[in-house]
């Protein structure tokens, strides 16, 4: 498969300006700094504080008369909305050029701070530090914030060899590492809730500011690290032309990666220190720049291409600051953080990059891996029987293990109608949410095999491609706006919204031919976009309830009922005979476009009635274990190891691993931290993650 894109993610270098080139890149710059300082005079009107336009300019005149209007002005100007717009030019001048320098040195139109995890790397640097309550001065917070970007930015370049192996790999990989981050953060997050308050929403990148001190501090190390990546502007010129041309010109191509990243996690972390992950200005701001570079001679050499692109930056975190304060009002917009509004920009433009892929033909070949083993009928049926004690052990164990340890004698006396009081109340808490476990596993892994089925792609899951994210937002609505509410109501609107994200995701995918590298792309956008706007339902909705939305977020079988067991194991008793009975047609389906047709398979209806039924079983498994990640990679890929691809086989085996997976997550996250809790979705999701990119690696090369 070919993976260029209309926007290219390096430009060569210029021919030397003559006259009517110079006029058409001052004409650029200039119209660019015109439109900027019109939003940045816009952005200053806006606020909570009743000041008009001409109490400004009065403010603003050093000359003028001083009085009580003109003191409040400029109170307000200089405590409130100076530094918040000063902290949107500088953090969108660093993260644009630090994409842009990405995109150079990765050779890949998709590469920004979001995508290669350094916004993930910084942010859960920030959070450890706050979670123990370690006070740091602002340069040793901000050096703590590069180490986490620069080291995860370094695991998503080594195992998508650098960019070069494509944007697929590059997204997937980036996304990989920053799912296992975010779980690392929500954790902290979630255990020490006091020393973090107000962090969930600074998660995703809000300019609002107490003072102008962090701003004034970190604008020297931003100019600095701006400066420095001038100076290797002419390098990514050269890099440009491809590494063997660039060493025979005589450039250090390690080396000049080395430091160029290095120089792009420096802007994202000083931007993360001030701001927060303000996610995909990175990606957005370059990718403005270079398609505006295309039609204007001269503009694509690194020199001019960097500072335009930080230019672009600063317009789009204005801009985004500008709409939110119109589009809400301004006591609930300062609530509201910037990277809401970035994100879904970010992810419309990420969602168009992906439908502009071409590939190589209607019959994309499965990935590697998904085709699994050829096994023998004994040992199929041997793993299936260790499946099985395991699954009783799993279950009897989260019986047993928890803030409480239970006997199995207490477990029968239970059952008998013979325990004491405290026994009686400790099981009656904990069999419902071990039953959750195991079926939303169950169905997640269910959901998993055919999603990884239909894209014939091993490294897709229900969460990567929306459908987990996008019933996340309607099931939060309903938590948050009706307290109590029970199971069905909460899976009828998450089934909705599940159906509804995943009919987008293919619609926009399929729309120029389904290549299973542009449908995991649409959906890591559309994913993007669900996930900036469940954070936007939390901070509007219930702002002071954070808490029961993160347990949400994170996959939790916290406080289950047996009321919210009931759908999915409804659902569960439909899905599976189903997928059984439709396995021959699943086989046929992975295989290619042209060989289902030729056997009578009717691989349109064949697919959407699949990809309907794993967006089902995913919204019945966040009614009963919430948002939970990875297990509908894991589950199919080991099934598939171990008894080969044959759905008839794979099927039960993913069913059966992924209730043992979430299951021992669960009783895990119940008892290693007793009486605290951990989410079982960050169980797996720290189990997961490394899978994944294990499962990235070991196929780098293919």
């Amino acid at each position: 498969m070919t993976t260029s894109t209309t926007a290219p993610a390096v430009t060569p270098p210029q021919i030397k300006s003559d006259g009517p080139r110079t006029y058409g890149i001052i004409a650029v710059f200039v119209a660019a700094v015109v439109l900027l300082l019109v939003l940045a005079a816009v952005h200053l009107t806006q606020g909570t504080a009743s000041v008009g336009l001409g109490e400004l300019m009065r403010a603003l005149n050093p000359w003028g008369e001083s009085d009580d209007s003109r003191t409040q002005a400029v109170a307000v100007l200089v405590a409130s909305r100076l530094p918040r717009l000063f902290a949107a030019l500088l953090v969108g001048l660093g993260v644009g050029i630090a994409g842009a320098v990405l995109q150079s040195v990765a050779r890949n139109p998709l590469a920004s701070p979001d995508t290669l995890a350094v916004n993930a790397g910084a942010y859960v640097s920030v959070v450890a530090v706050a979670a123990f309550g370690i006070s740091l001065p602002f340069f040793v917070g901000g050096t703590v914030a590069f180490a986490g970007g620069l080291l995860a930015s370094g695991l998503v370049l080594l195992v998508s060899r650098g960019g070069a192996a494509g944007p697929t790999r590059l997204v997937l990989a980036g996304s990989a590492v920053a799912l296992a981050l975010n779980s690392l953060t929500t954790v902290l997050l979630m255990l020490f809730q006091q020393n973090t308050i107000g962090l969930f929403a600074w998660g995703s990148g809000t300019t609002v500011q107490s003072g102008s001190q962090n701003v004034t501090m970190a604008a020297p190390v931003m100019l600095v690290g701006v400066a420095l990546t001038l100076v290797l502007a002419h390098r990514l010129d050269v890099l440009g032309l491809g590494d063997d041309s660039a060493r025979v010109l005589g450039v250090d191509v390690r080396r000049t990666r080395v430091v160029s990243v290095g120089l792009a996690v420096l802007l994202s972390a000083t931007a993360v220190t001030v701001a927060g992950p303000i996610g995909f200005v990175g990606l957005c701001a370059p990718v403005i720049a270079r398609l505006v570079a295309r039609r204007v001679p001269g503009l694509g050499a690194h020199l001019l291409l960097l500072p335009f692109a930080g230019i672009a930056g600063a317009l789009t975190v204005v801009a985004a600051d500008v709409l939110l304060r119109l589009a809400i009002p301004a006591g609930t917009a300062i609530s509201v953080p910037t990277g809401v509004v970035t994100t879904l920009a970010g992810a419309v433009l990420l969602v168009w990059l992906a439908r502009r892929l071409r590939d190589g033909g209607p019959a994309a070949a499965p990935a590697r891996g998904a085709q699994g083993s050829v096994r023998s009928r004994t040992w199929v049926t041997t793993v299936a029987v260790v499946l099985a004690v395991a699954l009783v052990a799993a279950f009897i164990a989260a019986l047993l293990l928890g803030d409480r340890l239970i006997l199995l004698g207490d477990v029968m006396n239970w059952i008998s109608g013979n325990a004491g009081r405290q026994v009686s109340f400790v099981l009656d808490q904990r069999w419902p949410r071990v039953l959750a476990a195991i079926l939303g596993g169950a169905a997640l892994a269910l959901a998993g095999i055919i999603v990884q089925a239909v894209c014939r792609n091993a490294l897709a899951e229900p969460s990567l491609l929306g459908v987990t994210p996008g019933a996340s937002v309607g099931a939060v609505a309903v938590v948050l706006l009706l307290p109590g509410v029970g199971g069905w109501p909460v899976m009828g609107v998450a089934t909705v919204f599940a159906l509804a994200t995943f009919a987008l995701v293919y619609r926009l995918a399929a729309s120029r031919g389904l290549s299973s590298d542009r449908i995991v792309l649409v959906g890591v956008g559309v994913s993007a976009a669900a996930t900036a706007l469940t954070t936007l339902v939390v901070v509007v909705v219930s702002p002071w309830n954070v808490g029961v939305a993160l347990t949400w977020l994170a996959g939790s079988t916290y406080g289950r009922s047996f009321g919210q067991v009931v759908p999915v194991l409804l659902v569960l008793i439909v899905a599976v005979p189903a997928a059984l009975i439709g396995s021959r047609s699943l086989d046929l389906v992975a295989l290619d476009e042209d060989v289902p047709r030729l056997l009578g398979v009717p691989l349109n209806r064949a697919r959407l009635g699949f990809l309907a039924l794993a967006a089902v079983l995913t919204a019945a498994a966040a009614t009963a274990v919430g948002a939970l990640g990875f297990v509908g990679l894991v589950a199919p890929h080991a099934a598939r190891a171990l008894v080969g691809a044959r759905h008839s086989r794979s099927i039960p085996v993913a069913i059966g691993l992924g209730a043992v997976l979430v299951s021992v997550a669960d009783t895990l996250g119940r008892t290693v931290i007793a009486p605290s809790q951990l989410a079982a979705g960050l169980v797996t999701a720290l189990i997961g993650a490394p899978y994944f990119v294990w499962l990235l690696w070991r196929s780098r090369a293919s």
